[in-house]
């Protein structure tokens, strides 16, 4: 199994990015799809999650202009980011979490927000 997250790059604050993660080969019972970032020096953090039991939930720091979503039929899970600041800088990584414990990661894409 593969996660290959897609989507990020250079935009400007207040910007607008959909970052798009898929999964490829035979991958089942998914309980929770999330997005965690990771910016230089810091600590890799939970930006959002979906989860088919307990549903969505974000950070502080994005509540309001991020929105996750996912397509179970495709296995994608999707984050859509509005209102972009430099403090959303980092490297994205996608995670997958299934319901028998076993998770899987991206290969991170990068998002930088600059002027």
């Amino acid at each position: 199994v593969q996660l290959q997250a897609s989507g990020g790059g250079l935009v400007q604050p207040g910007g607008s990015l959909r970052l798009s993660c898929v999964a490829s080969g035979n991958i089942f019972s998914i309980d929770a799809m999330a997005w965690y970032r990771q910016a230089p020096g810091k600590q890799r953090e939970l930006v959002a999650r979906i989860s088919s039991i307990s549903g969505t939930n974000y950070a502080d720091s994005v509540k309001g202009r991020f929105t996750i979503s996912r397509d179970s039929a495709k296995n994608t899970v999707y984050l859509q980011m509005n209102s972009l600041k430099p403090e959303d800088s980092a490297v994205y990584y996608c995670n997958f979490y299934l319901f028998s414990g076993v998770d899987y990661w991206g290969q991170g894409t990068q998002v930088t927000v600059s002027s």
